[in-house]
C-alpha cells in the first residue's frame, strides 16, 4: 500500500529512511539442525482466526445481541462467510478499501470480520462525520463500497454528490436497515440492501486469506480536528496482538458479555470486535448511548464489560438518579481517549463500576499502555487512589516499549514526575504507517520511535502521567501551563459539569489560562468565584484569568472540541 513501510530482510529499505529492524537475524534458526518451518508451525496472524475457532468451540453460544435481534456464533460465523461471498461476487477482491458509516449495530461487527475474510481491507468512517468530510475521505480512500446506515444515507448521498461534481468514481452503496427503518425512504440511489447482500452470499465460500501477516487489514482515519486527516493503517499481525492484548488489559475472563459503548468506527472499537471473539463474548450492540439505555443494558444483559471516554463517564456519574440501577455484577469499565480526571474515576468507583485507564492513539491501534494496578494501591485513601488510576501507566504487553523522552535529543527525561517530555512508542502494535502518505509516515518514525505529541512526565515507578497535548500547553510569561492540570481541579468545583482550558492572547503575559464552562443543571455560579476556587488549589500563575459558561463543542469522536475554542479564545484578544 503506498505510503506504508515495507520490510525486506527485517529491516526497512534504505529508501524509506526509518531506522530499526522489525525481525530478529535469520541465521539461527537456519542453521540449527532439524529445524523446519511448515504449515504445522508457522501461519499468518490474522484475528479472522478468532470468529473461526468461536463457531467450532462455542457454536451455539450468543454472540451479538441488538433490541429483539438474537445471533449465536454459528450464525455470526456464516453471515460472515456468505457476506465475504457476496463481496467477492461484487468484484472486492485483495487490497480493495470497504468503507463504512454506521452506528454500533450488528452490521458493523460482521463486516470487522466479512471485509478481511473477502481479503480487502476495512475503512469504518466517523459516522459524526458531515457529507463534506465524508466526500474527502471516500475519495482519499478510494473505497470500492460504502455500507451506511438508514439513518445516515442523506449524509452519504449528500457526499456522493460532491465526489459526482469533482469527477470522481463513485463507490457501491449498500444500505444497512433494522426494524426502525422507514419504507418512507428513498433508496433509489442505492445499490444493494444489506439482508439481501448477505442472502446471496455461500455458506462455502473459500476465505481469502493474508499472504502475509503485515499485509493491511484496516485503514482508520484520524479525527481530524488539528489538521487533515490521516489513514492510520492496521495489520493482520497488529490487529491479532492488539485485540489479545485488549483482552488481557480489559481483564477479560471467557465468556464476557460486552456493551458497545465505543464507536466500533473509533481504532476498531479498540481492537475488542475481535477481542471479544477470541473469548467467545456476547456483543451487546446499541444504536444510542445513553445514561439509561446504559443502566438497562447492564441489568438486562448481565454486562461484564464496557468502555467509553471520560464525556460518557462523566455522562453517567451526572446522570439523574431515576436512571440508575443497583449493579448486581462487576462491571469492568475500560476508559480512555483523553485524560480522566480523578473526580469522575472516584464517582464512577462509588456507583459501584470497576474502572480502569487506558492510554493510546489511533497510531497504536487504540490502547497502548495501561495503568496497570497495584494491590498495595487499594489501601490509599479514596482521592489518592483516583489520582493513581487516573495516570496513563505502562505499556501493556503487546507493546515492546514506551518511554517519555526529550524529542530534540532522543533522550529518556528523569523519572521525578516533574520533567516533562514527549510520550514515544514501538513495538509490535503501532501502525504500519499513514496510508498514501510516506512523508508523514517518516516524520512519525523519526529516530527509530513513534512521536505521539503528547507531553507527559515519568514517575519513579515508571509510571507515565500524560500533561498536555504538545499543541495545548499554555506558555505565560515564560512558564508552561498544562491545560489538563487546570481542568482536573475545575473538575473538583461542584457546579462544573465539564471543562477546557486553552490559551488566551495576553500583551503582557503572552498567553494566559481561558477556562471555558458548562455548569451542571440548576448549579450557578460566576467567573470571579470560579477564579477564586482555582487560584486556592493551584499556584497563582495557573488560575484562569478568563472564564467563559457555554455548551462546550465536541468532536465527531465526542471530545471536547479545542480548536474550535481556541479560535474563540483568540477572538478576544489581550485582557
Amino acid at each position: 500500500m503506498e505510503g506504508t513501510l515495507e520490510v525486506e530482510n527485517g529491516k526497512t529499505p534504505e529508501k524509506n529512511g526509518v531506522e530499526g529492524p522489525y525481525e530478529p537475524d535469520r541465521g539461527t534458526f537456519e542453521s540449527m539442525e532439524g529445524l523446519v518451518r511448515c504449515s504445522a508451525n508457522s501461519n499468518a496472524l490474522s484475528p479472522i482466526s478468532f470468529i473461526e475457532r468461536a463457531a467450532k468451540v462455542c457454536k451455539e453460544r450468543t454472540s451479538v445481541v441488538y433490541g429483539n435481534m438474537k445471533y449465536n456464533w454459528g450464525q455470526t460465523h456464516q453471515r460472515c462467510l456468505k457476506l465475504a461471498s457476496a463481496l467477492s461476487q461484487l468484484g472486492i477482491s485483495r487490497g480493495h478499501l470497504v468503507a463504512t458509516l454506521a452506528p454500533n449495530v450488528p452490521a458493523m461487527y460482521e463486516l470487522h470480520f466479512a471485509v478481511p475474510m473477502a481479503g480487502a481491507i476495512l475503512c469504518t468512517l466517523n459516522s459524526r462525520l458531515d457529507a463534506a468530510m465524508v466526500s474527502v475521505l471516500l475519495e482519499h480512500s478510494q473505497a470500492k463500497i460504502l455500507f451506511v446506515d438508514y439513518q445516515l444515507l442523506e449524509i452519504a448521498q449528500g457526499a456522493l454528490n460532491l465526489l459526482r461534481e469533482r469527477g470522481t468514481e463513485l463507490p457501491i452503496i449498500v444500505l444497512l436497515t433494522d426494524s426502525e427503518y422507514s419504507s418512507t425512504i428513498d433508496i433509489t440511489s442505492t445499490s444493494y440492501e444489506y439482508e439481501k447482500l448477505v442472502d446471496v452470499g455461500h455458506n462455502d465460500f473459500n476465505i481469502v486469506r493474508p499472504r502475509s501477516e503485515w499485509d493491511p487489514i484496516s485503514v482508520n482515519y484520524t479525527s481530524g480536528t488539528t489538521s487533515s486527516p490521516k489513514g492510520v493503517v492496521y495489520s493482520h499481525r497488529g490487529a491479532y496482538l492488539n485485540s489479545l492484548a485488549a483482552v488481557l488489559v480489559s481483564q477479560m475472563d471467557l465468556f464476557p458479555v460486552y456493551l458497545w459503548i465505543v464507536p466500533l468506527f473509533h481504532c476498531n472499537g479498540w481492537c475488542l470486535p475481535w477481542g471479544v471473539a477470541a473469548q467467545f463474548g456476547t456483543n451487546i450492540c446499541v444504536r444510542k448511548v445513553s445514561p439509561k439505555n446504559i443502566f438497562d443494558d447492564i441489568i438486562q444483559h448481565k454486562v461484564t464489560h464496557m468502555g467509553g471516554a471520560p464525556t460518557v463517564l462523566n455522562m453517567i456519574v451526572n446522570s439523574a438518579l431515576t436512571y440508575r440501577k443497583p449493579l448486581k455484577n462487576k462491571v469492568v469499565v475500560m476508559t480512555g481517549g483523553s485524560p480522566p480526571p480523578s473526580q469522575i474515576l472516584f464517582k464512577m468507583e462509588e456507583i459501584g463500576f470497576s474502572v480502569s485507564h487506558l492510554y493510546g492513539l489511533t497510531e497504536t491501534y487504540g490502547p497502548g499502555a495501561f495503568c496497570a494496578w497495584r494491590p498495595e494501591w487499594d489501601m490509599l485513601p479514596p482521592q489518592e487512589r483516583s489520582k493513581m488510576k487516573s495516570r496513563q501507566g505502562v505499556p501493556h504487553v503487546g507493546m515492546e516499549e514506551m518511554d517519555v523522552k526529550d524529542p530534540a535529543t532522543m533522550e529518556s527525561v528523569v523519572a521525578d514526575g516533574k520533567s516533562v517530555g514527549e510520550v514515544m512508542f514501538r513495538g509490535n502494535t503501532v501502525m504500519s504507517g499513514y496510508y498514501r502518505d510516506l512523508k508523514a509516515t517518516k516524520e512519525a518514525f523519526k529516530d527509530g520511535w513513534f512521536h505521539s505529541g503528547d507531553l507527559a512526565v515519568k514517575h519513579c515507578d515508571g509510571y507515565i502521567e500524560v500533561k498536555d497535548r504538545l499543541k495545548d500547553v499554555i506558555v505565560s510569561g515564560g512558564e508552561n501551563i498544562s491545560s489538563i492540570e487546570v481542568e482536573t481541579v475545575l473538575y473538583s468545583h461542584p457546579a462544573v459539569l465539564e471543562a477546557a482550558v486553552v490559551a488566551r492572547p495576553d500583551d503582557l503575559w503572552g498567553e494566559t489560562p481561558c477556562a471555558f464552562l458548562k455548569l451542571k443543571q440548576g448549579f450557578h455560579t460566576n467567573s470571579q468565584e470560579i477564579i477564586h476556587f482555582c487560584r486556592d488549589h493551584l499556584p497563582r500563575y495557573m488560575a484562569p484569568k478568563t472564564v467563559i459558561f457555554i455548551d462546550l463543542p465536541k468532536t465527531s469522536t465526542g471530545k471536547i472540541h479545542k480548536l474550535v475554542l481556541r479560535e474563540k479564545a483568540k477572538a478576544l484578544g489581550s485582557l
